[in-house]
């Protein structure tokens, strides 16, 4: 089976707005005091707490993504040691890479070694679980379970806690497991990675869809709309009771940004899959064939003084604005490094 062009796309679209817009909306905002830039800014920020704005569905999309890869990825594997093998490894050096990028392996102070605080390190638990979820149960029960660890996560969300930041329950589970060596306080880890395998297993379940034989492109397509449609309503409904929270990862939000992904992957699926309409967005690949190495370099890699060294006499001219073409020129130096990559057919692999 060739691979799923929409999902190469979709990905390499969440990684541009991580990488580029949100970056360079930011530091547009920052040097005008435009009303438009604020709003706009406003949209590429995360809440300050409940509820949900734009940028709260970028993670979650990642997240979903390598969901959706998993039939693909998996399929011609033997359930046997080597699949288990291949699966921790994948655990492993997602976690160590999440500490990288996050500044645990980097700071060379012991002082501000944090241990599970990054987006690298919750796909690679989700995976994890979800990998053992797909290899051993059938699609009925893998529905099931990825209902039965969002009621998990929410009874003593609901039951023995407030959704204060100091005392909902999440954030004690973080605090006695992590200790010091846990991150920002606002967002948690632990209790929330039965939320995050959540997550993973709605984007494995729709890439099962996906290969489902039995249906035309169509009837896919619709099925993930209406899916998409039905998470969204039913996550609503439950944010009535279980606050819509993305820095706790809630139940209520893993459906409401589930039912996202799920109309995102139809949209992305119609238009390039089935319409094999691409035209204008091929190069979005150069981002999601590459995620890993797109997300490291990104998070890691700094080029800014790289541009100001062959442009600081711009700064007089430019004044309050530097700053953004610094940013705009660092994005840019990412993209064509990408760009490279993808024309020599150089990819990283977890």
């Amino acid at each position: 089976m060739k691979r799923l062009a929409s999902l190469d796309i979709l990905r390499g679209f969440d990684l541009f707005l991580l990488l580029f817009v949100g970056p360079v909306v930011s530091s547009l905002a920052a040097a005008s005091d435009a009303e438009w830039t604020s709003t706009l800014a406003y949209h590429f920020d995360h809440a300050a707490w409940d509820g949900l704005r734009m940028w709260d569905l970028v993670m979650p999309l990642f997240m979903f993504m390598a969901g959706v890869s998993m039939p693909f990825a998996l399929r011609k594997e033997v359930k046997g040691a080597g699949i288990w093998r291949r699966i921790l490894k994948r655990v492993i050096l997602l976690f160590i890479l999440g500490m990288v990028v996050q500044g645990g392996l980097l700071t060379f102070n012991w002082e501000r070694f944090t241990l599970y605080t990054n987006t690298l390190q919750a796909i690679g638990f989700g995976y994890g679980i979800a990998a053992i979820c797909l290899l051993t149960l059938s699609v009925r029960m893998q529905v099931l379970t990825t209902l039965a660890l969002l009621i998990i996560y929410a009874i003593p969300m609901m039951l023995v806690s407030d959704y204060t930041q100091e005392g909902n329950f999440a954030n004690l589970v973080d605090a006695t497991v992590l200790g010091r060596f846990r991150g920002d306080p606002s967002y948690t880890w632990v209790w929330s990675t039965l939320t995050f395998a959540a997550t993973t297993m709605l984007g494995a379940l729709s890439g099962q869809l996906i290969r489902y034989k039995e249906l035309s492109k169509q009837q896919i397509t619709l099925l993930l709309v209406g899916l998409g449609l039905l998470l969204l309503a039913l996550g609503y409904l439950w944010g009535n009771f279980l606050p819509i929270n993305k820095r706790l990862w809630t139940s209520s939000m893993t459906l409401v940004t589930g039912g996202y992904c799920y109309l995102l992957l139809a949209l992305f699926y119609y238009v390039i899959d089935v319409l094999e309409w691409s035209r204008g967005v091929e190069w979005l690949k150069w981002y999601g064939m590459n995620a890993i190495a797109a997300y490291m370099i990104g998070e890691c890699i700094n080029f800014r003084s790289v541009v100001h060294s062959v442009s600081y006499g711009l700064q007089p001219f430019l004044g309050d604005y530097y700053n953004l073409f610094l940013t705009f020129g660092n994005c840019l130096v990412l993209l064509l490094i990408l760009r490279w990559m993808y024309r020599n057919k150089v990819f990283w692999k977890v």
